[in-house]
């Protein structure tokens, strides 16, 4: 949780979150970023170790980067393509049978530009079961994108978007239905 009113003077975090980073960013670096591409389990065993709540057969590739694995919830069957990027100041949840494609990038964080100091602010993210998020999308703070719902390549989701539908664009609106299955 950001405790600075003043980003100008001093961090945003506390010190024992910025410690676990720390450790977080070391293993990051070197065991998760080096293993192996078919050794799903054994990243996802390193997130859970740093607080993540994952279900099974989560697919996380070793090029994910990932700024803090406690406020990530990702649901059966979900996966995360290289070069994603997870930027968890505040929580993201993921539903089940998730894809995030190659260069998605979910931001949890920003700044309060009404106020001197820019101060941080955070609001979850959360995507739907079965929903798709194609490669170099943007999701921003606050976010909450609907069962089912694929967004499209490099499209800017500042909105929620509604259940079963292809959504795409900048900004991000629904463009057509999608089938249930």
């Amino acid at each position: 949780m950001p405790i600075n009113k003043d980003t100008h003077t001093g961090p945003s975090f506390p010190l024992s979150n910025r410690l676990t980073r720390v450790a977080w960013n070391t293993v990051q670096a070197t065991i998760f970023r080096w293993s192996p591409r078919p050794f799903h389990a054994w990243r996802a065993f390193l997130l859970s170790i740093f607080g993540a709540k994952l279900g099974i057969r989560v697919h996380i590739y070793p090029g994910v980067k990932i700024w803090a694995p406690w406020n990530l919830e990702i649901g059966d069957e979900t996966g995360c393509a290289d070069g994603v990027i997870l930027y968890s100041q505040g929580t993201i949840k993921l539903g089940k049978r998730v894809v995030i494609s190659q260069g998605a990038h979910l931001c949890t964080g920003s700044h309060d530009y009404e106020k001197a100091g820019f101060p941080l602010i955070t609001a979850p993210i959360t995507i739907g079961d079965h929903a798709w998020v194609a490669a170099e999308a943007f999701i921003h703070p606050g976010v909450t994108i609907g069962e089912g719902t694929v967004i499209g390549a490099r499209s800017v989701v500042a909105k929620d978007m509604p259940d079963w539908k292809v959504c795409a664009g900048h900004p991000c609106q629904p463009i057509k239905d999608r089938k249930k299955f």
